[in-house]
């Protein structure tokens, strides 16, 4: 029996980001970009789901989610 295997990976609710470049500083994969100076936007296919970014984010507008494999 193989189960599936979920994986974690952050979202960033654009509408409330205010660009402020913090999750972007402590991502340890460089997931994060900032577009067009205006939000944050994270990569899922780099992303790896640690979580630091959410922990830094000082509007708390980054949530990681479970998605599947």
């Amino acid at each position: 029996m193989v189960k599936n295997r979920k994986k974690r990976k952050a979202l960033v609710q654009q509408s409330y980001c205010v660009a402020c470049g913090c999750c972007v500083k402590v991502c340890p994969v460089g997931a994060i970009q900032i577009m067009n100076g205006i939000t944050a936007q994270a990569d899922p296919s780099t992303c790896i789901g640690c979580g630091k970014c959410a922990k830094e984010c000082p509007a708390s507008v980054i949530e990681i989610q479970e998605v599947e494999d």
